[in-house]
């Protein structure tokens, strides 16, 4: 066996092991009801994260890719003194630097839907992810 594939089983088993603590976490669904709701997904070629952000506008939302870390915040653009703008995030911590990774984002009927890709690299600099 390739250094490669023990790489790829390694990588693999790492994620699944992260993917099961996330969903058995508790948190997760709290944080789904407190905050918005995430789901995660897995393609031969990329990392999916899906984000329900149906009361918010594409204008309000930002990803922010931080190392490890994806941050996802939505604020409404709009704020009166007596109500203030209401802020929601999600931060999802991967086992790996997302950084490194192709990231891309796009947000249609309320649905935010992030891909980072496996196979294609990046710069490697935390950075945000432009929604179009």
């Amino acid at each position: 066996m390739s250094n490669k594939e023990d790489d790829q089983s390694y990588d693999l088993q790492q994620m699944e092991k992260w993917l099961e603590n996330y969903f058995l976490d508790p948190l997760t669904t709290y944080l789904d009801q407190m905050q918005f709701r995430i789901d995660l997904y897995e393609t031969d070629k990329n990392w999916i994260v899906e984000a329900l952000l149906s009361q918010f506008e594409a204008s309000e939302i930002t990803v922010f890719a931080d190392n490890e870390k994806l941050i996802i915040k939505a604020q409404k653009a709009l704020h009166l003194p007596k109500n203030p703008a209401e802020v929601r995030e999600r931060i999802i911590d991967f086992p790996f630097p997302i950084v490194n990774q192709k990231i891309a984002a796009s947000f249609h009927s309320g649905i935010l839907e992030i891909t980072i890709s496996k196979e294609e690299k990046c710069s490697g600099k935390n950075r945000f992810i432009t929604l179009p």
